[in-house]
C-alpha cells in the first residue's frame, strides 16, 4: 500500500495555481518614452534680452509658466475676455463632457473583474393533457414556483480585462489632456483675436490720419490749382494717392469686424450679441520677461505630448488584450435557490436547489483571426510611437519657432522705428524743396508713401510681439499645471512639478 495523499494538498494546489494565474498579466508594460537631451532649444544660442531699452523682453531659462498667463498684458480687456471663453465655450464644454464619458468607460469596464450576481424568481400555472403523456384521459393542473441566485465569474487569468481597463484609463488620460490642450487654444486664440483686434483698430486709425493729411494736401493743391500755382497733374496725382490711401479702409474694417465675430465665437455666443468694448494697441504691455523652459521639462509641460503618450499607453494595453484573447479562459458558475409546487415549499429543506460548474475553453482553431489581431495591436502600437516622436519633434520646434520669431520681431520692429523717423525726416525735406520750388510733386508724393508704409509697419512689428508672445506661452504649454482646478498630484505625476 503506497503512502497516503492528503486530500487537502490538492486543493491548495489549485487554489495556489489560480492564485498564480490570476495575477499574470500578458503583453508589454507600458513605460513613457524619456524626454530628449538636446542642448538648447534653438539651432543657435538666443541672446537674454531681445529689443531696445524700453521694449525690452528678457528670456528666463527654466522659469514656471502661470496657469493665467496672459495676465502678463495687463489688459484688464484681455484677462476678462479669456476667463469668459473659458467658462461659456460650448467646445470646452464637449470636452469635458467627453472626458467623462471615458473615465466612466473605464469604471464600466472595471466590473467585469468582479463576479456576476443575478437574482431571479419566477411563478407558473399550467395546465397539461394526461392523454398527451399516456396517463389517461382528462388534466391536470399544477402550480410551480422558484426563487434563486445565479452567480458567475469568468477568472482575469491572464489579465486580458486588465489590460483592457488598462486600455480605457489611458484613452481618459488622452481626454483629460485633449481638455487641457482645449484649454490652452482657447486662451491662445482669444489672446491672439484680442491683440490682431487692437492691431487692426491701430492700423485703420493710422490710415484714417493719413487719408485726413492726404484730404489736407489735396484741399491746398486744388486750390493753388485755381490760382494757376500747380498744375492739374499734381492735383490729380495727390486725389490718387489719397484715393489708394482710403481703399485700405473697407479690407481692415472688414478684417476688424470678423475678428470680433471670432471672439464672439469663442465666447461661447452669436456676433450679434457680442458688444464689448475697444481694444488699444497702446493700451498693451509686452511681458518684460518670458519663461523658457528647460527642453527636459518641455516634454511634461505640453498637452499634446502627453495626450499622444496616453494613445501610445493605451495601444500598448491592447497588444495584452489581443495576446490575452489567445490563451484559456476559466469561468465558474453557482446557483442556489428554492423550488417548489407550493409556496411554502419554497423554504423548506426538499425545496433546496444548489449547482457549482467550472469550465475552461482555449481558443483551437480562429482561421488566423486572432494572430491577426495581436499582430495588428503590435503594429498599432508602433504607429502610436511614431505618432508620439512625430508629436515631441513639432512640439520643439513650436518653441524654436516662438523664440525666433520673438528674436526677429524685436529686430523688426527697432528696424521699422528707425525706417518710420527716417521716411519722416525725407518727407519733410521733399516737402521744403517743393515749396521752395527746387523739386517735384512726384517726389513729394513719393515720400508720401514711403512714409505711410513705414507707419503701418510699425503697428503690425509692435502687434507681432505680442501675438509672438502669445505663441510662446502656448508652446510651452501655457502653465496649465499651476491652475487652480488641476490636481497637483496629476501634474507631479507627469513630471511638471517636483
Amino acid at each position: 500500500m503506497g503512502p497516503a495523499i492528503p486530500i487537502l494538498s490538492v486543493g491548495t494546489s489549485a487554489a495556489v495555481a489560480l492564485s498564480l494565474l490570476a495575477g499574470c498579466t500578458v503583453g508589454p508594460d507600458y513605460q513613457a518614452p524619456a524626454a530628449p537631451h538636446v542642448p538648447r532649444l534653438t539651432e543657435t544660442p538666443l541672446p537674454a534680452r531681445m529689443g531696445a531699452a524700453g521694449a525690452s523682453q528678457i528670456l528666463v531659462d527654466g522659469r514656471d509658466i502661470p496657469g493665467d498667463w496672459w495676465t502678463m498684458f495687463h489688459s484688464p480687456e484681455i484677462t476678462s475676455l479669456v476667463s469668459r471663453a473659458l467658462t461659456a465655450n460650448p467646445d470646452l464644454a464637449a470636452a469635458q463632457a467627453t472626458l467623462l464619458e471615458a473615465r466612466q468607460n473605464r469604471r464600466a469596464e472595471q466590473g467585469a473583474l468582479f463576479p456576476t450576481v443575478t437574482a431571479n424568481g419566477t411563478a407558473e400555472r399550467e395546465r397539461t393533457s394526461l392523454s398527451a403523456v399516456g396517463f389517461g384521459s382528462g388534466s391536470e393542473t399544477y402550480d410551480f414556483y422558484s426563487l434563486g441566485l445565479n452567480v458567475s465569474y469568468t477568472l482575469d487569468t491572464f489579465g486580458g480585462v486588465r489590460r483592457q481597463v488598462e486600455a480605457l484609463g489611458a484613452t481618459a488620460e488622452y481626454q483629460r489632456f485633449q481638455l487641457e490642450g482645449s484649454y490652452l487654444t482657447l486662451a491662445a486664440n482669444v489672446a491672439s483675436a484680442a491683440i490682431t483686434e487692437a492691431s487692426l483698430r491701430a492700423q485703420i486709425a493710422t490710415v484714417e490720419d493719413i487719408v485726413r493729411t492726404e484730404s489736407a494736401g489735396l484741399d491746398i493743391l486744388q486750390k493753388r490749382f485755381a490760382l494757376g500755382g500747380v498744375s492739374q497733374v499734381d492735383v490729380l496725382q495727390q486725389r490718387a494717392t489719397r484715393d489708394q490711401e482710403a481703399a485700405l479702409l473697407p479690407g481692415l474694417r472688414k478684417q476688424l469686424e470678423q475678428e470680433r465675430n471670432q471672439l464672439a465665437v469663442y465666447l461661447g455666443t452669436q456676433p450679434g450679441n457680442y458688444a464689448e468694448p475697444a481694444l488699444n494697441l497702446d493700451e498693451l504691455t509686452l511681458p518684460g520677461e518670458l519663461p523658457v523652459s528647460l527642453p527636459s521639462k518641455l516634454v511634461a509641460q505640453r498637452p499634446d505630448i502627453q495626450a499622444y503618450g496616453a494613445l501610445l499607453h493605451q495601444a500598448t494595453a491592447q497588444v495584452g488584450v489581443a495576446t490575452a484573447n489567445m490563451l484559456p479562459s476559466l469561468s465558474l458558475t453557482a446557483t442556489y435557490g428554492r423550488e417548489g409546487a407550493l409556496t411554502s415549499q419554497l423554504f423548506t429543506p426538499a425545496g433546496l436547489v444548489a449547482s457549482i460548474a467550472a469550465s475552461i475553453a482555449q481558443p483551437v482553431f480562429e482561421g488566423g483571426t486572432l494572430l491577426a489581431r495581436k499582430r495588428a495591436a503590435v503594429a498599432a502600437m508602433q504607429v502610436a510611437a511614431a505618432q508620439y516622436s512625430s508629436t515631441v519633434n513639432t512640439a520643439f520646434q513650436n518653441v524654436a519657432n516662438a523664440l525666433v520669431a520673438l528674436k526677429r520681431d524685436a529686430e523688426t520692429l527697432q528696424a521699422d522705428q528707425t525706417a518710420e523717423a527716417t521716411a519722416a525726416a525725407s518727407l519733410a525735406v521733399a516737402r521744403g524743396q517743393y515749396a521752395a520750388g527746387g523739386g517735384t510733386y512726384l517726389n513729394v508724393l513719393t515720400a508720401e508713401q514711403t512714409e505711410q508704409n513705414a507707419r503701418l509697419n510699425v503697428v503690425t512689428a509692435r502687434a507681432n510681439r505680442f501675438t509672438d508672445s502669445v505663441a510662446l506661452f502656448q508652446a510651452l504649454g501655457g502653465g496649465w499645471w499651476n491652475r487652480d482646478d488641476v490636481d497637483p498630484l496629476v501634474a507631479k505625476c507627469c513630471g511638471v512639478l517636483p
